[in-house]
Order: structure tokens, then C-alpha cells, then sequence
């Protein structure tokens, strides 16, 4: 077959599946994003009504969510998981209403979409291990991590004067939003943790002296953001590759995060930052605090994380392993 694929990439906007599947379609010939908006991703039989596939695409690649409603025989289908929450561990860091969803329609569209799929690819082994374990499948997935535009996100001076811990993501209880105050209530009083709204969030946490909100930033804006803190605080409940955490090391962050899920593949343990167990609130304090002291710390960290990027992370690494796979599929007979 000459020429370049035609390749569509169905899914949901407003997080960072589609930040990451916007990317690769910046970089491969052929590769285009049919974005719709999150709510439809609800109704998966009226999908495609959103995002028609068309006659001439070689390849669909989409999430586990709704693979199947975009499933052809004519193009080939690649499902990538980016991350897992069905499992019983999420159950209390889930509303009732997702919870439902989770365990009737949702838990069963992942098995068809991974059964179905000619290649599923995860962007973490953590992801990979615990979706096929919790849905009781067995088939390869290849592990992509996320990838990360190391030009765009790169290292600049830090401001002076008092320390700025970043959050970043949606207010969820997912991502530990509701831990924040309690660690603000712990830190020191020259420091000020600077929340965004994320890309699905419309309110703002309890007035607190040591919480600012800085509302909802376009993506565009995120390095000056990065480079505005001094650590990135990431205090979250489930990731399968998390783009704020790797944007922040590129951008020469250290990050205190969550001993969980994918982050110990991410955040090496006094070398990049600190991981603490989910909801520690006085561990997250304690060691934002010792960064907060030391600025050479703080530094050799951030540089620690920075050659890390650069090493395994970034976006031509990651968009040279899908090319392989995509090019795969579509030769496959």
C-alpha cells in the first residue's frame, strides 16, 4: 500500500488522551483527531453520528471506551488504554453515578474493544497489568508512555522570593483535590500552592491563605505556568501516564506525588521529587516543606527530572513507537 495511512483518532475532548492523540497528529502524515464533545461519550451507539470514521480511513485509533462503536472492516482497530478506573479500588474515589456507569455499561464495552482490537497499546505498564487483570483477559499490549514537546516544555529561570507549589488537573476527587486544603493547612507561610481548573472543571476550592487559583489556563500557556512554580504537588488517586507530571519534569520541576498507579515509573524517589501514600496529607506537607527550604535541592531534582525527559520521555520517541504500530496494522493482511 503507498502512500501514508489514513488514520482517525475518534474520542472525547478536554483531557489528555486527546492532548496526546492531538500530538501524534501533528507529527504523522495521514493522522487526523475527530474530536466530540465528553458528554456523547455516555451514549457510545450514536458515536459515530459525531465523528463519522468515512470509507477511506485505514486505521481507528481510539480508547477502550468506546472502541467498538467505531470498530470497520475496512480499517484496522487500535485501541490505547490511558488509564483504568474500573476496578474495586476506585469505587470509593468514584460517584455514585460513575460507579454505575463503571460497573454496567462501561466494564463491558473495555472487554469488547479490547477483544476485538487488532493491537491494544497502554501508556504504562502499571495500566496495561491492572486492566487485563481486573477485566480477567489475556492478549499483548504494548506498553507507549506519553510523550512530552521537550522544546515547548522546557527549563526557565524560577521566580523569586516565596515558594510556589503547582497543582494541576481537574478538582476531582481523582486527582486528590479534596487533600489540598489540608495540606495547605501545613505548610509553611512563605508558601502558596497555585491550583488550574483543569480541563473539565468549572469551580474552586475553599478561600485558604495558601491556595491561589489561577483558573483555567489554555494548554498553550501551561510551560509559563510550569516554569512560574518552583515543584509540581500531585497528591492524585489514579494515573495511567499523567502529561502534568512528565510536562513538569521537562520543565525542570521536582514533583511530590502519590506513591501509586503508574507515578513510581515517573517520579524516582529522592532522585526526581518524593512519592507518599495516597491521602498522607502530612507526608505531602512535610516533604513540600524540605523542598520548600532548599533550594539546591529543589534544583538537582529538577535537573535530575529534566535529563529523564530527554532520555525516555519524549515526543519523537513516543511518536516513533504508535508510527510503528499504525504501520503495522495497516500492512497487516
Amino acid at each position: 500500500m503507498n502512500g501514508p495511512a489514513s488514520i482517525v483518532s475518534p474520542l472525547a475532548t478536554g483531557n489528555g488522551a486527546h492532548v496526546v492523540h492531538s500530538l501524534l497528529s501533528r507529527s504523522l502524515p495521514g493522522y487526523r483527531v475527530a474530536g466530540f464533545r465528553p458528554v456523547w461519550s455516555l451514549v457510545p451507539p450514536v458515536l459515530p453520528l459525531f465523528s463519522p470514521v468515512g470509507r477511506d480511513v485505514d486505521v481507528v485509533h481510539t480508547t477502550a471506551d468506546y472502541g467498538t462503536s467505531f470498530r470497520s472492516r475496512r480499517a484496522s482497530l487500535v485501541v490505547t488504554l490511558h488509564n483504568y478506573v474500573l476496578d474495586p479500588f476506585m469505587r470509593e474515589h468514584s460517584s455514585f453515578a460513575q460507579n454505575v456507569f463503571y460497573q454496567t455499561g462501561l466494564r463491558r464495552l473495555y472487554r469488547r474493544a479490547i477483544r476485538a482490537a487488532d493491537v491494544v497499546t497502554a501508556v504504562s505498564e502499571f495500566t496495561a497489568r491492572l486492566a487485563l487483570d481486573d477485566l480477567g483477559l489475556e492478549r499483548d499490549v504494548e506498553v507507549i508512555p506519553n510523550g512530552v514537546d521537550e522544546q515547548t516544555f522546557s527549563p526557565r529561570p524560577k521566580p523569586d522570593g516565596p515558594v510556589r507549589v503547582l497543582f494541576s488537573g481537574n478538582l476531582t476527587r481523582r486527582k486528590g483535590a479534596q487533600w489540598l486544603p489540608a495540606i495547605a493547612d501545613r505548610l509553611r507561610d512563605d508558601v502558596t500552592v497555585v491550583y488550574t481548573k483543569g480541563l473539565q472543571t468549572s469551580g474552586r476550592l475553599p478561600e485558604h491563605p495558601r491556595l491561589e487559583s489561577v483558573g483555567s489556563v489554555p494548554y498553550e500557556r501551561m510551560p509559563e505556568v510550569y516554569n512560574s512554580a518552583h515543584l509540581l504537588l500531585m497528591p492524585t488517586v489514579r494515573e495511567g501516564m499523567p502529561l502534568a507530571v512528565l510536562e513538569a519534569m521537562a520543565c525542570g520541576l521536582p514533583v511530590v506525588a502519590s506513591d501509586c498507579s503508574s507515578l513510581p515509573e515517573l517520579v524516582e524517589e529522592g532522585q526526581g521529587g518524593h512519592l507518599c501514600p495516597v491521602g498522607d496529607v502530612e507526608a505531602f506537607a512535610d516533604r513540600v516543606n524540605a523542598l520548600a527550604a532548599d533550594t539546591g535541592e529543589r534544583e538537582r531534582m529538577g535537573a535530575f527530572n529534566r535529563a529523564r525527559i530527554l532520555r525516555d520521555f519524549t515526543r519523537d520517541q513516543m511518536v516513533a513507537r504508535y508510527a510503528r504500530v499504525l504501520e503495522s496494522v495497516r500492512s497487516s493482511p
